[in-house]
C-alpha cells in the first residue's frame, strides 16, 4: 500500500485521479538549465500526459505520474540533473528574482543566496510549511513580505563631498525624493530612502560609497489569511549575520509552533516581543 504522506513530503502530490501524482521538482530560485528543460519535457511526454505546470513559487510540476512508475521517473530525472522537491510540513522551494547578475536594478546576487539557503534548509521537517523568498532590490518583484521569511536586497549610500560635481543627477533619479541639495550639500532623508542605490549608479563621477546588504521580514502570509511580514531588525550588511538571523527564525518556529500552525500565528501566540528580543540578540552578536 502506498505511503501517501511520505510521497507528498518527497514531492509527489496526490491528484484527484486515483494513483496519479503531480511531481514537484526541486528548482532553486526559478533557475533551470536548457538541458534540464529538455529532460522535463521528455519525462512529461513519456510518463505524464505531455504537459507541465509552472507553480506560483517558481517550481515545475509534472502531472499524471503513475504510482507504479515513480521510481522510473526519479531515475529519468536524475539523468538530467533533476530530482523531486519537497511538500508537506517543511521548508519549501526558495524563490528568487534574477538579481544583480542580470537585472540592472539588482543589489544582491539572489540566485547564489537562494542556493546557499536551499542547501541549508532543504527537506528540513517543521511543524508546518515555511516559505522563503528573495528579491534583488526594493522593486520587490518577488513580494518578499508575503513569505514566512523574506529577504530583500538593498544598497546603503554615503555621499563623498570632495568628489561631487553637483550635477544633480542623483536628485533626478531618486523616485522617493529622498535626496535634496542645499548650499551645494547633498542631504539624504533616511526615512524616505529605499536603499535602491539608483543615486550611486547614476553618478557620473562615482562620488558615493555603497554597502550592499539585506532587509529581512518575518511572519508574512498569503493564502486563506493575508499578512505582511515585519522588518523588525535593521539593515544587515554581511552574509554571516544574515544566516545567523535566518537560523534563529527557523529554530524559533521549529521549537515554538504547534503542528499545522504557520509562522505568523506562532508569533502572534508566543509574542512578537519575545521573538524580537531573540532576533535582535542574533543580529547584534559579533
Amino acid at each position: 500500500m502506498a505511503d501517501y504522506a511520505t510521497l507528498k513530503k518527497g514531492g509527489f502530490l496526490p491528484q484527484k485521479q486515483k494513483n496519479m501524482f503531480s511531481l514537484r521538482l526541486r528548482i532553486i530560485g526559478g533557475n533551470i538549465t536548457a538541458v534540464q528543460l529538455a529532460k522535463i519535457a521528455e519525462v512529461a511526454e513519456k510518463f505524464g500526459d505531455g504537459h507541465v505546470h509552472l507553480t506560483s513559487r517558481q517550481s515545475v510540476e509534472i502531472p499524471f505520474i503513475k504510482l507504479e512508475e515513480i521510481e522510473q521517473v526519479k531515475a529519468a530525472l536524475a539523468e538530467g540533473g533533476l530530482e523531486p522537491g519537497a511538500g508537506g510540513a517543511r521548508v519549501r522551494t526558495i524563490t528568487a528574482c534574477q538579481g544583480e547578475a542580470i537585472c540592472a536594478g539588482g543589489c544582491i546576487d539572489t540566485y547564489a543566496l537562494a542556493k546557499e539557503i536551499e542547501i541549508r534548509y532543504f527537506d528540513l521537517s517543521l511543524p508546518h510549511k515555511f516559505k522563503i523568498g528573495i528579491t534583488g532590490c526594493p522593486n520587490n518583484c518577488l513580494k518578499t513580505e508575503e513569505n514566512d521569511l523574506g529577504i530583500k536586497g538593498g544598497i546603503q549610500v554615503h555621499w563623498r563631498e570632495e568628489e561631487c560635481i553637483h550635477c544633480g543627477k542623483c536628485l533626478k533619479v531618486c523616485r522617493h525624493k529622498a535626496i535634496s541639495m542645499e548650499n551645494n550639500q547633498i542631504i539624504i532623508d533616511k526615512e524616505k530612502c529605499a536603499s535602491c542605490g539608483k543615486c550611486s549608479r547614476a553618478c557620473p563621477v562615482k562620488c558615493w560609497d555603497t554597502v550592499h546588504g539585506y532587509v529581512v521580514t518575518f511572519g508574512g502570509l498569503f493564502g486563506n489569511y493575508i499578512s505582511r511580514g515585519e522588518p523588525i531588525i535593521p539593515f544587515i550588511t554581511d552574509k554571516e549575520k544574515l544566516f545567523r538571523v535566518c537560523d534563529t527564525a527557523v529554530k524559533f518556529f521549529e521549537e515554538n509552533a504547534n503542528p499545522g500552525e504557520r509562522f505568523k500565528f506562532t508569533l502572534d501566540r508566543v509574542g512578537w516581543d519575545e521573538f524580537r528580543k531573540i532576533i535582535l540578540e542574533a543580529y547584534e552578536q559579533e
